[in-house]
């Protein structure tokens, strides 16, 4: 069908105004190496999202990657997380030599602060919990917990861009908090991440491992990489990040349109909203109880997409459940977050779908 409605759309500047952006650098040749749209765009970001601090990266997968390693956590340490999550936050603990350990989840898709402490052990290092959806963790909770083991806490919070818990950014809880600016998120960079520091020292170190390991420019003082964000990348960030209160206010008008239609219909779960916290409205995620509600979340999926809508079943399988997790790791029993993951449906949600779109989609659920 040509009308396919899919999970998602990059949100994009007008075209005439990233040509404009990016003509200066035919002019200075500089398409790299923290150059002055690099230097703005992190700039913007601080004031934006509420931080004293911000590094960019070439994707935020290499922001948590990297947050952790500029940690200098033991080899084999053990790291408490969530199995809810993209696999990318797993791999980031395992290729630091870390060993994953898996806590169950609330119903509100967050790692359950009350059942970290029974999986500490005398390894345990520190904690990634993850804002999923942009539901932010209990990080009081968390912290508290951190503060009485001496852990550290790096925060997964590439669905969290933007938001605010009690006024305050949420990338300025933890040790560490890493953001994604991939294509599909709220704002994008095309390709991006960033990484936000609760301790100064952290950004100068973490800023060189980005670099090669290179402090200056003749020697490398510590194993790095590159995960420099280029000129391009950081143009169109900063384009985007102009219309970002737009893009969340239209995507607000869509989730909103859900929530008056699917609320209340039987077999449908929608997570409610938390108090104190300013949200982004990333995603639209349902779960469909199949004893309820009739049909089972593949059955639901498939007909969506027959019907030219592509939801996607996120996060599903657990990152527990992956063949390369299984076979390297022990795997610890999170039946919560079992179940999430068979009934989950993201819907699509985007700032250009329309409320006839939303109407469209919930007419199919409601057949």
């Amino acid at each position: 069908m040509d009308d396919k409605i899919l999970v998602t759309q990059s949100s994009m500047p007008p075209f005439e105004e990233y040509v404009e952006m990016i003509k200066p650098l035919w002019e200075s040749h500089w398409l790299t190496n923290m150059g002055d749209y690099h230097k703005r765009l992190e700039d913007e970001l601080r004031t934006y999202l509420k931080v004293p601090e911000i590094s960019l990266t070439v994707n935020g997968h290499m922001a948590l990657e990297l947050a952790l390693q500029s940690l200098n956590l033991p080899k084999g340490g053990e790291v408490i997380t969530t199995p809810f999550t993209f696999i990318s936050t797993t791999h980031a603990i395992i290729r630091n030599g870390l060993v994953p350990v898996f806590c169950d989840v609330k119903e509100d898709y967050t790692i359950d602060e009350s059942k970290i402490e029974e999986l500490i052990t005398e390894h345990t290092v520190a904690i990634v919990p993850v804002h999923v959806y942009g539901n932010i963790c209990n990080v009081e909770e968390i912290e508290q917990i951190a503060y009485k083991y001496d852990l550290k806490v790096i925060y997964d919070a590439a669905h969290a861009f933007g938001e605010t818990y009690q006024g305050k950014g949420v990338g300025s809880f933890g040790d560490l908090s890493t953001f994604s600016f991939h294509a599909t998120k709220v704002f994008n960079t095309v390709e991006g991440g960033g990484l936000t520091f609760a301790d100064d020292a952290l950004c100068k170190e973490f800023a060189a491992i980005r670099q090669f390991g290179m402090y200056g420019k003749e020697d490398a003082e510590m194993l790095g990489t590159n995960a420099k964000m280029t000129e391009f990348h950081a143009a169109m960030g900063l384009c985007n990040l102009r219309h970002v209160l737009e893009e969340i206010n239209k995507r607000k008008m869509a989730y909103e349109r859900y929530i008056e239609r699917l609320t209340g219909v039987e077999g449908i779960y929608i997570c409610p909203q938390k108090e104190n916290v300013s949200y982004n409205y990333a995603y639209f995620p349902v779960r469909f109880n199949e004893e309820i509600f009739g049909k089972s979340r593949d059955q639901m999926a498939n007909e969506l997409i027959q019907n030219g809508i592509v939801p996607r079943k996120y996060f599903y399988p657990l990152t527990s459940d992956f063949t390369i997790i299984k076979e390297k790791f022990v795997v610890q029993d999170t039946p919560i977050a079992g179940k999430i993951a068979d009934e989950i449906l993201t819907l699509p949600l985007y700032a250009g779908l329309s409320e006839e779109e939303v109407d469209r989609i919930c007419d199919i659920v409601m057949k």
